[in-house]
């Protein structure tokens, strides 16, 4: 489980409406994959919102955190980090199409949900790319590993 306050991950958690419209391929990974929780208390610091926060999760493997942050689920580190890289991206995205102040262009759910299933094919991929970061550590401050 990884959790953090990205800019643009963060940036969509504070809208009143904070969900992950399917508008391209990046914010179609995440159809039918996302939890939102829109319950912010303060900070999380007792077992009583932990559980809360297991509950809001439920069987997704991402939660956005209103006015709060993103925390991503994963069988792996790897797999976990290439949603939460992804996820980024799309909030991104989808960031930058709201401020056009343009209508967006929302897929339908039916090519929302086939983009969703293509990524899986690509699951692999989140190996190498962890490892290639790690590579990119090990170069510059391989102090991590201790």
């Amino acid at each position: 489980m990884l959790h953090c306050h990205a800019p643009h991950a963060t940036a969509l958690a504070t809208l009143k409406d904070p969900g992950m419209k399917p508008i391209d391929q990046n914010t179609a990974r995440f159809f039918g994959s996302l939890g939102i929780d829109l319950d912010y208390g303060g900070i999380a610091d007792d077992a009583d919102e932990g559980l809360r926060l297991a509950e809001a999760l439920g069987n997704h493997k991402t939660l956005l955190m209103g006015n709060h942050g993103i925390t991503v689920t994963g069988n792996s580190v790897a797999e976990a980090f290439e949603d939460l890289y992804f996820f980024e991206r799309a909030a991104r995205t989808l960031i930058l199409a709201y401020s056009t102040g343009q209508p967006l262009n929302v897929l339908s759910d039916e090519i929302a949900q086939k983009t969703a299933q293509g990524w899986q094919a690509y699951n692999d991929q989140a190996f190498a790319h962890f490892d290639w970061l790690k590579s990119q550590l090990d170069r510059t401050d391989p102090s991590y590993r201790d």
